[in-house]
């Protein structure tokens, strides 16, 4: 069953002169996804947001929100795009004041809808405060509740943990999860910190010199390609692990993890058979561990084009 779409982008290209930064981009964003768009420097992403709020103009390509184009359709977005400025001599609240004048709020409205945005991101005891006095970790939060000005349905957040401290990253994190949880609000997500990718999203994309190289369901990248791999801990020299992937065929000595580990690759054996073939030739086994790949692994080899 197809799911509603947020944001379907169709033959994105977008050109600086000469120079292609998205050369013919398809994504799709589900309706209830918290959806990460990751890629290397320079990648496009940055390019794609902008074409997408309509801060630049798409040489080629079509873009849906919600089903609709132009700047109605726009008006259900909220987003937050590189690094968010603010009026430093404004308290926290006057900040708001300007950017929902800016969105067409005035009067109860702008002041209901203020200390409703205030309160979702934890700031109403600081918001009398002067946005200039904020720590980085404030400044995020304001910047998210100027976005969540108007009640959009898809939020675009690009590199919201920048520059933040573990805290401060935790803090965003767990706010975007209840935004998406709570409030229902769609969530894209652009950044380079992959694991704040894993932890947040259920569907990722991965950009390269303007392309789409992966999209899908984080777990369904993470079994897709590589060897499974194994974390051996043992009593005996390595040369014996080394021995026995000399005998039996599917086994790779890839290399030492810790004091007395060996990293294994496994093609077209189980962890059963190793863990048999060891004990049958002697090796006294201490753990034998599955390694778990992880975002970053299915990132670099996208990127590098190698398995990992």
């Amino acid at each position: 069953m197809d799911l509603p779409s947020a944001l379907s982008i169709r033959g994105l290209t977008h050109r600086f002169g000469s120079r292609a930064a998205v050369r013919g981009l398809d994504v799709t964003v589900h309706e209830g996804d918290v959806y990460g768009f990751l890629g290397p420097n320079g990648a496009g992403k940055t390019t794609v947001i902008r074409c997408v709020l309509g801060l630049l103009q798409a040489t080629e390509g079509d873009i849906r929100i919600f089903g609709a184009s132009g700047a109605e359709a726009r008006s259900a977005v909220g987003a937050i795009v590189e690094t968010p400025a603010f009026h430093g001599f404004l308290s926290g609240r006057d900040n708001l004041r300007v950017a929902a004048a800016y969105a067409g709020l005035a009067g109860k409205l702008a002041a209901t809808e203020i200390a409703r945005v205030v309160e979702r991101v934890g700031l109403v005891e600081r918001q009398a405060d002067l946005a200039g006095r904020y720590s980085l970790g404030m400044r995020q939060r304001l910047a998210i509740a100027r976005a969540l000005l108007g009640k959009p349905k898809l939020l675009i957040l690009d590199e919201p943990t920048n520059g933040l401290d573990p805290q401060g990253m935790r803090e965003v994190r767990d706010l975007v999860r209840s935004l998406a949880l709570h409030d229902h609000i769609t969530v894209f997500l652009s950044s380079h910190l992959l694991g704040e990718i894993q932890a947040i999203c259920n569907r990722v994309a991965i950009l390269t010199e303007g392309q789409l190289r992966a999209e899908g369901p984080v777990e369904e990248l993470l079994r897709q390609s590589a060897s499974p791999r194994l974390v051996v801990e043992f009593g005996a020299p390595r040369e014996a692990v080394e021995a026995l992937a000399g005998r039996l065929s599917g086994i790779t000595v890839e290399g030492p993890g810790a004091e007395g580990r060996v990293r294994v690759a496994l093609s077209g054996r189980t962890t059963a058979e190793v863990v048999r073939a060891l004990v049958q030739d002697g090796v006294p086994l201490d753990a034998v561990v599955p390694e778990t790949r992880n975002l970053e692994d299915v990132f670099l080899e996208v990127v590098s084009g190698a398995p990992r």
